[in-house]
């Protein structure tokens, strides 16, 4: 029997830290061990048991959650889970949390929280079992912010994830051509789908890209009420490339990266020799939307084996089926490497199914983009 995951609630609300606690007694588990109203006292009582994952709040008394996360991720690197009001509209003291290395983000409203919690029950069990299998080793102590924090949203855990609905596969969107030419000829592209540690992943990679790279789509995992603005300006700011958020019939052109909104299909279609994207309304296909199996499906239909496709860190399977269409298409695939992932899940199906060339780290995938811009060979 594998053994339970051991949680600790750090709130200065009693009745939240209650809450949670009687949520997460719901899953056989996960075991709450104890609870602390601010994270000086939690501090003692980890140092007598540690847990495997943290609840965190942003806003207590005598020490801030932030400054707490990043002393933590430093000297003792503990999956975190968010839980705060302050993340309901994204703000700039949330994101800063993030960037010390939490796993993922419950939104709390400031008022009816108690309704809200419990109605969240499945959403925070499923954080605290995906936290609990983080790769922490990716966050290196080095890199964590000293003054200004490097923007990384990682995964805030979208309500969809836990759609208890038929898993749509990609049908539901666009159905898969079988006459794609299978010669290589016109414009080339480069697809990119990723989810939980996908942001921090995707500055790395991005920042690292000249501005002759080929034109990139992007699909990112974030819940439907979060804009994805504040991301993609911090990294158009960090890049030599344009980053932005994409919008329907954008072309896709070399020196410019283009991000799903959220809550939309991000898709790309031919136009003559070139590509521009269509931004979609419709349901979540495997649970996501955006879903990285719709973007990978679309180009595989419309730029065959003139593309370039890579999945990355992230919980689940979006983009494994995907990505084995561009590959059966022709085209050159990628998955992230376990060691360099946050969570391992969508590169490990990939891989499964056979849909990737080449197994990369993260550390290389800015060089295998270079190159695939230079030479599709």
């Amino acid at each position: 029997m594998a053994a339970k995951i051991k949680v600790m609630v750090v709130d200065d609300s009693i009745v939240v830290r209650q809450v949670i606690t009687k949520m997460l007694q719901t899953d056989p588990g996960i075991e709450v061990i104890d609870s602390a109203p601010n994270p000086i006292v939690a501090l003692e009582k980890m140092n007598r048991l540690w847990p495997d994952v943290l609840i965190l709040d942003i806003e207590m008394p005598r020490m801030d959650g932030i400054s707490f996360l990043v002393q933590l991720m430093r000297d003792h690197p503990t999956p975190t889970i968010i839980c705060s009001s302050m993340a309901e509209q994204g703000g700039r003291t949330s994101l800063d949390a993030l960037a010390a290395g939490a796993v993922s983000v419950i939104c709390k409203p400031r008022a009816g929280v108690m309704q809200f919690m419990e109605e969240s029950t499945a959403e925070l069990c499923q954080a605290v079992h995906t936290a609990a299998h983080a790769n922490l080793k990716v966050f290196s102590p080095k890199a964590l912010p000293k003054k200004e924090p490097a923007l990384d949203l990682v995964q805030r855990v979208a309500p969809q994830t836990f759609d208890v609905r038929p898993k749509l596969s990609a049908d539901a969107i666009l159905p898969l051509k079988s006459n794609v030419p299978l010669l290589r000829a016109g414009e080339r592209i480069i697809a990119i789908g990723t989810s939980t540690g996908g942001t921090q992943a995707l500055e790395a990679v991005l920042s690292n890209l000249s501005v002759e790279t080929l034109g990139i789509v992007i699909v990112q995992h974030m819940p439907v009420n979060f804009s994805i603005g504040m991301f993609t300006q911090r990294l158009n700011n960090r890049c030599a490339l344009e980053v932005r958020e994409a919008c329907d019939g954008d072309r896709v052109h070399p020196g410019l990266a283009l991000i799903a909104p959220s809550g939309r299909h991000l898709l790309v279609k031919r136009d003559g020799s070139q590509y521009r994207v269509e931004v979609r309304s419709g349901p979540p296909v495997t649970r996501h939307i955006p879903s990285v199996d719709v973007l990978f499906r679309s180009v595989a239909n419309s730029a065959g084996p003139n593309a370039l496709g890579i999945i990355m860190t992230g919980m689940g399977d979006d983009g494994a089926v995907g990505l084995k269409e561009m590959h059966d298409f022709g085209a050159k695939t990628i998955a992230q490497d376990e060691a360099s992932c946050v969570v391992f899940g969508m590169p490990r199906e990939a891989i499964k199914l056979g849909a990737a060339d080449d197994v990369l780290p993260l550390h290389r995938m800015p060089a295998a983009i270079a190159a695939y811009s230079k030479n599709p060979g």
